[in-house]
């Protein structure tokens, strides 16, 4: 019996360096091909995040606000080709661990519509399922019915397919242990959960407002609203830090990791 498929999504600020536009995190990148192919998780689906490479250029531009005068169209090009030029580094590093990656644009086949996805051709991404190729997918710049283009976030694409595809899991590996109470970079206090449900992060969504969650913890509650619908589909979501060693190993075979699981 074939097994479900697994999404790995590999943050920004994991695989590249934030602070230093255009600039991977050779080693970690490196690091965590090695990972991914002894865990030899199959099927697989990788996304990863754009970090220095998308979005400095994409505020720039001002893409995510969609299309609103001509010198948009060069922002446009460039964030598309610096997110390409990070997952050629990514790939590479795949294919010399042997794992058979292959780089999907969510550019070629994805239209949304005010930001949300409307149209996604899962078609020759379901063929390279089949022969066991590893679909490599990230953060792009996308065609958008409303706003003329827009950003569509990586995490958007992962909650999509999870459900889509009919996925076992969502493995979110990012720069910080999991979900605490609060942003863990600005208070040393702050709690990590171990657990969380859809009751816990409607509790969350009350007491930090919603909407602007992410504003308050730095980015987390705005991948956890965007994995939301992946959860009440019945999807198990663990968020781990990518930068510490094995994490990712062990979260791909299924061992214990300190980390989030969040479960309907």
């Amino acid at each position: 019996m074939r097994s479900k498929l697994t999404i790995l999504k590999l943050g920004g600020s994991v695989v590249t360096e934030k602070s230093k536009p255009l600039t991977p995190n050779t080693k970690a990148i490196k690091r965590l091909a090695k990972e991914i192919r002894k865990a030899d998780s199959k099927p697989l689906i990788i996304i990863h995040g754009g970090g220095s490479y998308g979005h400095p250029l994409a505020k720039k531009y001002n893409i995510m606000g969609g299309f609103k005068k001509y010198s948009q169209r060069f922002g446009f090009s460039e964030t598309h080709e610096a997110m390409v030029d990070l997952s050629s580094l990514i790939i590479r590093s795949l294919l010399e661990c042997g794992i058979p990656a292959f780089r999907f644009a969510p550019s070629s086949f994805v239209i949304t519509e005010k930001g949300r996805i409307r149209m996604f051709d899962l078609k020759a991404l379901v063929k390279a399922l089949e022969i066991d190729l590893v679909p490599v997918l990230y953060g792009d710049v996308v065609f958008d019915d409303e706003l003329g283009f827009t950003i569509l976030s990586g995490d958007q694409i992962a909650a999509y397919l999870a459900v889509k595809l009919d996925a076992e899991r969502i493995i979110m590996g990012l720069d910080v242990d999991g979900v605490y109470d609060s942003d863990p970079k600005r208070d040393p206090s702050a709690r990590l959960l171990s657990e969380l449900s859809l009751k816990d992060i409607e509790k969350i969504m009350e007491r930090v407002g919603g909407s602007r969650a992410p504003d308050v913890t730095g980015g987390m509650m705005g991948k956890i609203l965007e994995l939301k619908v992946a959860v009440e589909y019945g999807i198990d979501v663990l968020i781990v830090n990518a930068l510490s060693p094995n994490n990712i190993y062990k979260a791909l075979i299924g061992e214990k990791v300190v980390g989030t699981r969040i479960r309907r």
